[in-house]
């Protein structure tokens, strides 16, 4: 683990938060939940926590300790400027397929992102074709034509907010001829626009970890 994200978080990690690691970890625990997470485009310029002259600043070190706050493996990783979101996702599947490999059911295993991480995410779950597998899409789909050659497959949760411009409802990529094993969206209205992801707000982390974790169902 980067040492980093390591100091930022070991001072802050609540009793109950998962590891953060990444890449996936020499040893792997079955009965645990692993989640992917793919950070927006920003990262990838500016650092870890870069500061967007509309969105304010993005906290992904903050971002990673509330996703693991509930006992998930976290893994993510800061990716280099201008990644190919094609050539990435191929890198997730690798990963998504070595924790299977190494006993971790598909169900237990969570490919989550945000903004370009959302369409890397919804690349690997294109490539990946695991039914069992569960993805997260935030704030992932613009409007206009969806993706071509795309096609959402496994268990799906998106999320957007109600006052962003640049991204809304996954639907018209989910109700494609072949569909999702299971699709659920849900709109939140934090009036943050595309920073509401830039920061870990109650209002989507939330709903987030609840699906993640299978609370409510």
């Amino acid at each position: 683990m980067k040492a980093w994200l390591f100091l930022m978080l070991a001072a802050v990690a609540p009793a109950r938060a998962g590891t953060i690691y990444t890449d996936v970890p020499e040893s792997v625990e079955p009965a645990k939940t692993y989640l992917i997470y793919l950070h927006g485009r920003i990262i990838e310029n500016s650092g870890p926590r870069p500061i967007h002259p509309r969105y304010g600043l993005y906290d992904y070190p903050a971002v990673l300790e509330a996703l693991s706050s509930r006992g998930a493996v976290v893994i993510s990783a800061q990716r280099p400027p201008e990644t190919d979101m094609n050539k990435y996702a191929g890198v997730v599947v690798s990963q998504v397929e070595n924790l299977i490999d190494r006993g971790v059911p598909p169900e237990n295993i969570v490919v989550a992102g945000f903004s370009k991480g959302g369409g890397i995410a919804t690349r690997v779950s294109s490539f990946l074709r695991r039914p069992q597998v569960r993805f997260v899409l935030l704030a992932t789909c613009p409007d206009g034509p969806t993706a071509p050659n795309i096609r959402l497959t496994g268990r799906v949760l998106s999320v957007y907010e109600a006052s962003d411009t640049l991204a809304g409802s996954c639907e018209p990529l989910a109700d494609q001829p072949e569909q999702p094993r299971s699709f659920k969206e849900i709109k939140i209205s934090t009036g943050k626009s595309h920073g509401a992801f830039y920061m870990p707000l109650p209002a989507w982390v939330d709903p987030v970890l609840d699906w993640v974790h299978g609370v409510g169902g």
